[in-house]
C-alpha cells in the first residue's frame, strides 16, 4: 500500500512490542453471569458482544473467535457503531462498558482495548479541502464507507508502553480509537523516531508530507479515563 524504505527492515521497537502482545495475550474471559437475550423486565432483551484488536466483533459468548465467526454485514456494523455509547445503565458496566441500543434491545459491549479501530484509509473524493487529512478518511468497524472518521496523519500517536497506535474519534464514544495491527504495521516505515526507537515517534510522512505528530490530545483523552 505504501512504499517501503530502508527503515522498515527492521520494525521499531515499540511496534514488535505491540506484535509480541497480539500474540501472547489471550481472551480473558469476564466471569460475569448472564444470557443472551436475557429479558430483565418486560419487553425488553439483553444481549453481549465483544470487539477484538482488530476491531472484529462477535457475541462474547462464541467460544472461537476469529473471521469466521465475527460479524461481518456492513450495513449492520454500521447501525451497531453508530449507536454505540458508553454503559450508563447501572447494569454490566464494569464487564461491559459500552453499549448499543436498538429499539428495546440492549447490546452490552467489552472490548480488548477500545471499541473503535481504524482498519482501513480510504480517499475522500467528495472533499476537495486541502487541510491536514482531510483528503482522506479512516475506516472503522469493518463497515467500509459507511463507518468514517477524518484521517489526521498529525495526531497519530504509539503508547510508548505497548506499541500500539491510537488516532482520534468520535468523542461520544471517547474520542479516542485503535489502529488495527496490521494497518500499524504498515505506517511503522511512515513513522520518524528522531529522538531514538524507544521513545515515542516525532513525525510521520503521509503523501510526501511530513509532519509533526501531536500528542497532547491522546496525553488529555487517557487523563480522563
Amino acid at each position: 500500500m505504501w512504499a517501503n524504505n530502508n527503515n522498515n527492515k527492521i520494525l521499531p521497537t515499540l511496534i514488535r512490542k505491540h506484535l509480541r502482545s497480539v500474540i501472547q495475550i489471550p481472551d480473558v474471559r469476564y466471569y460475569v453471569e448472564y444470557v443472551q437475550g436475557q429479558s430483565p423486565q418486560p419487553r425488553t432483551r439483553e444481549y453481549f458482544y465483544y470487539i477484538d484488536h482488530q476491531g472484529m466483533l462477535f457475541l462474547d459468548d462464541a467460544r472461537i473467535k476469529n473471521f469466521t465467526s465475527c460479524f461481518k454485514e456492513k450495513k449492520f456494523l454500521a447501525f451497531f457503531f453508530n449507536r454505540l455509547r458508553r454503559n450508563e445503565t447501572n447494569r454490566y458496566t464494569n464487564e461491559f462498558p459500552y453499549l448499543s441500543l436498538c429499539g428495546r434491545e440492549r447490546n452490552y459491549v467489552r472490548c480488548d482495548d477500545l471499541p473503535i479501530v481504524f482498519t482501513h484509509v480510504l480517499d475522500n473524493n467528495n472533499n476537495n479541502d486541502s487541510n491536514v487529512g482531510q483528503q482522506n478518511l479512516f475506516s472503522y468497524g469493518h463497515a467500509g464507507e459507511l463507518l468514517v472518521f477524518p484521517f489526521q496523519p498529525n495526531k497519530l500517536c504509539m503508547s510508548i508502553l505497548t506499541g500500539r497506535v491510537y488516532h482520534p474519534a468520535p468523542e461520544i464514544i471517547g474520542g479516542i480509537g485503535l489502529v488495527r495491527s496490521k494497518l500499524a504495521i504498515e505506517f511503522s516505515s511512515l513513522f520518524k523516531f528522531e529522538n531514538g526507537e524507544n521513545v515515542n515517534p516525532t513525525h510521520f510522512t503521509w503523501k510526501s508530507t511530513k509532519y509533526e505528530l501531536d500528542t497532547k490530545w491522546y496525553s488529555d483523552k487517557i487523563l480522563e479515563k
